[in-house]
């Protein structure tokens, strides 16, 4: 059992990670969040063999316990540290073009934190984690369907409010 836990479950962390800090936006949540999955997922450790995906299940885990945690804290957000890109050796940003690209990034970034609840999950499992339609649905527990409804309007709101 250990062996599987850190052979199949260990790995996911980073992904559980990047899905409750999406969710709660707090670096210190997302760590005790990902903590409490894994713990949960060890303890229930005896039905492994009965779940069809031990990925999806944990990240619907950690979907719930991320929506729980962040009822409790009565949603007081902080905002998510700057996703870091690093630029190519011989084509090296200049400051401005820094400063441009990360206020491109913040704003893209508020636009998604505002979205609804349902929307903003769609789009960071699916464009953020790059989860398929089929494993977001049973995360999020809705059909196929309305995964793809609710990032198509999500694409839509942050286009649309990006040009603006």
């Amino acid at each position: 059992m250990l062996q599987r836990f850190l052979h199949d479950i260990l790995p996911l962390k980073d992904g559980l990670f990047r899905l409750a800090l999406r969710i709660t936006m707090s670096r210190e949540e997302a760590e005790d969040i990902v903590q409490e999955t894994l713990i949960k997922l060890w303890e229930r450790r005896e039905q492994w063999d009965t779940i069809e995906s031990l990925e999806a299940y944990a990240n619907t885990l950690c979907h719930n316990l991320s929506l729980d945690r962040l009822r409790r804290m009565d949603n007081q957000h902080e905002s998510i540290d700057a996703l870091l890109t690093s630029p190519v050796a011989d084509q090296r940003p200049t400051p401005l073009d820094d400063t441009i690209s990360h206020d491109r990034l913040q704003r893209v970034k508020q636009i998604i934190n505002s979205l609804p609840d349902k929307q903003r999950a769609c789009v960071q499992l699916r464009d953020i984690e790059g989860k398929s339609y089929r494993d977001i649905a049973y995360i999020l527990n809705i059909s196929e369907a309305q995964v793809k409804v609710n990032i198509f309007r999500a694409r839509q709101t942050i286009r649309q409010l990006f040009e603006e």
